[in-house]
């Protein structure tokens, strides 16, 4: 089986593709994404509309990793069912303290809820 591995830029590319579409799926405003990545709405404006990429060597894209992992983790445990992650996210959420939404806006809310439904699925 061959592996294929993508270069610096096709990395740039691929996961500010993929942030895009989980800010467009769970309908995020600028500010939500520029908040969850540490950028300025200015700054995810620009990486919506393709005119910036997250770059290897940043904090957001690592930062970008993680809302992608949640976001993968999310769908797989709510069946593809977009609504339904939406709705877990913008509920409180009694284990976390807070609503999922909210706390993903800092570095230790984003790597807290991404953990807590990681272990959340490893239940189920």
């Amino acid at each position: 089986m061959a592996t294929q591995f993508l270069n610096r830029a096709d990395e740039k590319r691929v996961l500010s593709q993929a942030v895009n579409r989980v800010a467009a799926c769970w309908k995020l405003t600028n500010e939500q994404l520029g908040a969850i990545l540490g950028l300025s709405p200015a700054t995810a404006s620009r990486l919506r509309s393709g005119a910036y990429e997250l770059d290897r060597s940043s904090k957001a894209f690592e930062l970008g990793q993680y809302l992608v992992r949640l976001f993968r983790s999310l769908d797989a445990l709510m069946g593809s069912d977009d609504q339904a992650s939406m709705s877990w996210l913008k509920a409180f959420n009694l284990d976390l303290g807070g609503r999922p939404i909210d706390l993903i806006r800092t570095i230790s809310g984003l790597n807290e809820v991404t953990h807590y439904v990681d272990d959340y699925r490893a239940r189920v």
